[in-house]
């Protein structure tokens, strides 16, 4: 009897788990006192060993419920292999127009995990950094907790 409740257990155990996302990188940075200084830059490093795997790549923002702003800009450098950067402007949105936040909430904070790019895919193996800088009109940022970025590498390759 009990092999034949185990079975069947360990077998759906072991598909449900394997249908979760690929994590190759995931770095969380929680922020001091919830102010984040424009002098407060974020550094991810990363490996990249694949040039044909196709990745999504995600920040994760967690900000307090008291949060005063619909949105709010950082920059986004990238840092390849070869030493060549990029540099980005992104606007974050964490609520609507009403102001109903986009992410999961409790009483006291929102987590919502934004999607950076989707269907990415990284010319050269090696290194890379992405630095993150809060870019707002405030020279404090308050009510931002912690940002973290995730990097899943998807089932496709690239032809």
């Amino acid at each position: 009897m009990i092999k034949n409740f185990l079975l069947p257990g360990f077998v759906f155990a072991l598909v449900f788990l394997s249908c979760g996302p690929n994590l190759i990188y995931n770095q969380k940075f929680e922020i001091p006192e919830s102010q984040w200084a424009y002098a407060d830059t974020l550094d991810f490093n990363f490996n990249i060993p694949d040039t044909t795997s196709i990745y999504n790549i995600f920040l994760e923002v967690t900000h307090s419920t008291e949060f005063s702003k619909q949105n709010f800009y950082v920059l986004i450098h990238t840092q390849f292999p070869s030493g060549d950067r990029i540099r980005e402007q992104v606007s974050l949105e964490l609520s609507n127009q009403a102001g109903f936040w986009f992410g999961d909430c409790g009483s006291e904070s929102c987590t919502l995990s934004i999607p950076l790019q989707e269907g990415a895919y990284f010319n050269q193996p090696g290194d890379y950094k992405i630095t993150i800088e809060q870019y707002s009109r405030n020279p404090k940022l308050e009510g931002i907790n912690s940002l973290a970025l995730k990097i899943e590498e998807t089932s496709n390759k690239r032809e």
